[in-house]
């Protein structure tokens, strides 16, 4: 009987695991499938790219899409050292794969500039401080350079391109990308979904 009792106990919590919605696990961390993918980010240390002169941000086009961009911040080591690398190996891939060269928008926000952001309306952000993962450095905002100017519109066929090709990227990645969604659908931004780092995800 108690052989039988102790035989029960890892046949129990097999079932359990096998049973549980798949949300209460974090996929994110799974080995990509893709060879190069895997051996960018098991190699060498990815570094980031050299920063734009700021006053590319400042373009009519860049702050028509992207409010209070001027103020964005883009520094590397204020992200998350996984997520940090995940998204260098889509700034090394974008450009070796396709020909396209990424910058980085934004990063980092803190939970001021997201109240401040959100404030801006709903088709600007539907999240309120600390309900986005760029508090927590797991969020970034591209846009590609073409010419010596940030590109970042849907509308430019070029751009749209290289959104689809980013995208299909980062979610080779683990990445959760922005075009999939239904709310308000963001073609720049990526993130590292991790359990337990927002309130009620």
């Amino acid at each position: 009987m108690v052989l039988v009792a102790l035989a029960a106990v890892p046949l129990a919590a097999y079932w359990l695991r096998q049973a549980a919605p798949p949300e209460l696990y974090d996929h994110t961390r799974q080995r990509p499938g893709n060879a190069q993918v895997a051996a960018l980010l098991e190699g060498e240390q990815l570094v980031p790219p050299p920063s734009l002169p700021p006053e590319l941000f400042l373009q009519a086009e860049v702050q028509s899409a992207r409010p209070l961009i001027g103020s964005a911040n883009r520094e590397w080591a204020l992200l998350d050292a996984e997520f940090r690398q995940r998204l260098l190996a889509i700034f090394r891939l974008m450009q070796e794969r396709h020909g396209y060269e990424l910058v980085l928008l934004e990063g980092y926000r803190s939970a001021e500039r997201q109240a401040a952001l959100q404030a801006l309306g709903p088709t600007v952000t539907l999240a309120g401080a600390n309900d986005s993962y760029h508090q927590y450095g797991l969020a970034a905002d591209i846009a590609f350079v073409r010419e010596g100017r940030i590109v970042l519109s849907e509308r430019d066929a070029w751009a749209l391109r290289g959104y689809e090709l980013y995208g299909a990227l980062a979610q080779e990645l683990g990445l959760t990308w922005g075009g999939t969604w239904t709310r308000l659908r963001d073609l720049g931004h990526i993130e590292l979904p991790r359990a337990g780092v927002i309130r009620g995800r």
